[in-house]
């Protein structure tokens, strides 16, 4: 039971839920149907990714202080994260759009041939990246 009582697991595992969270609410409210299944996907607004590692970088830095060799890690850490989030895992899932797009126009013509979708959400735009770091620094600031 000590590590939930560990603010360097639980202030970001805080950050992380309310991120999730509220992308059920948003997207529940775009499409007007409750999407519960979203708590467990990638992508959207805010980043949870993000606002996990920046709660996490916050902690560390509020307990440890700037100076700490374990705050300097956490931050480039969280900057690898943004930084993939926002490019690499970002361009997979437009690879992923144009892909199926090319198989929905090759079945077309032949139907009864079975495709398998590619996920395409799988990264962030650069305000989804930085809703979830806001996030994750007021979440920090606010727990520790």
């Amino acid at each position: 039971m000590s590590l939930l009582r560990n603010p360097y697991f639980v202030v970001p595992a805080i950050a992380w839920g309310i991120a999730q969270v509220s992308k059920v609410i948003t997207d529940s409210v775009l499409t007007r149907r409750l999407n519960v299944r979203r708590l467990a996907t990638a992508g959207g607004m805010p980043s949870s990714h993000t606002a996990l590692v920046m709660a996490l970088t916050t902690v560390i830095g509020r307990l440890q202080g700037l100076q700490a060799p374990l705050f300097a890690l956490s931050l480039l850490f969280s900057l690898v994260v943004m930084y993939d989030a926002t490019g690499v895992r970002r361009s997979a899932g437009q690879q992923a759009m144009i892909l199926n797009r090319l198989l929905d126009d090759l079945f077309i013509a032949h139907q009864g041939i079975r495709q398998e979708r590619l996920r395409e959400l799988l990264g962030h735009t650069p305000i989804e990246v930085f809703a979830g770091g806001a996030l994750g620094v007021i979440v920090g600031l606010a727990f520790t």
